[in-house]
């Protein structure tokens, strides 16, 4: 299985980081392939044709130069997705939600969309205060319901949590990978 995670992290090491390298693990124990995709560079949407350009006729962005086209192939190939996030303001971090904004209105009646269907695991992961997890799982669970995709779990991490949390993320991972779906009764 080739199992996409979605990073919004822009740091390398840290609580999310953590939660990532878990994620990870869980994949390859159950025997699937990871691969991330950071955000680094990709900008956000730039409205063209007042709101509506390529991305609603062609299910491409007009301005897919700032590695946007890439990133999307990568998340249409995908067998499955993680979409991780630390918490900013309560909301994901801002290189993720650009992107992921970019990637909805491509995705926008888009006729047996690429996500449609596709299960995905969703993490926020709040520092400081930790306020601020339920809204963000909020704001990537209404991505996931207007692309139609299967959300598998919500995982809420942060610094008193982490613990137990980590280890959830990596048995969600690697049950998805072995082929558990959403719903599904041990």
């Amino acid at each position: 299985m080739k199992f996409l995670i979605i990073s919004g992290n822009p740091k390398k090491d840290g609580l999310c980081k953590s939660v990532e390298d878990a994620v990870i693990k869980g994949i390859e124990a159950g025997g699937g392939s990871p691969e991330v995709l950071g955000m680094e560079g990709i900008t956000r949407c730039r409205c063209c044709r007042e709101g509506w350009g390529n991305c609603l006729e062609r299910h491409t962005c007009g301005y897919g130069d700032d590695g946007f086209t890439e990133a999307q192939n990568r998340v249409n190939e995908a067998d499955a997705l993680c979409l991780i996030t630390p918490v900013y303001w309560g909301e994901m971090a801002e290189g993720i939600k650009s992107f992921l904004d970019r990637l909805r209105r491509c995705e926008f009646r888009r006729e047996g969309g690429a996500l449609t269907g596709k299960p995905v695991l969703l993490i926020a992961s709040p520092g400081g205060t930790g306020n601020g997890m339920l809204t963000c799982l909020e704001q990537m669970d209404r991505f996931c319901r207007h692309t139609g995709m299967i959300i598998f779990d919500y995982i809420g991490i942060n610094r008193w949590n982490n613990d137990y949390k980590r280890e959830a993320a990596y048995k969600a991972a690697k049950a998805m990978t072995e082929g558990r779906k959403a719903g599904d009764t041990l």
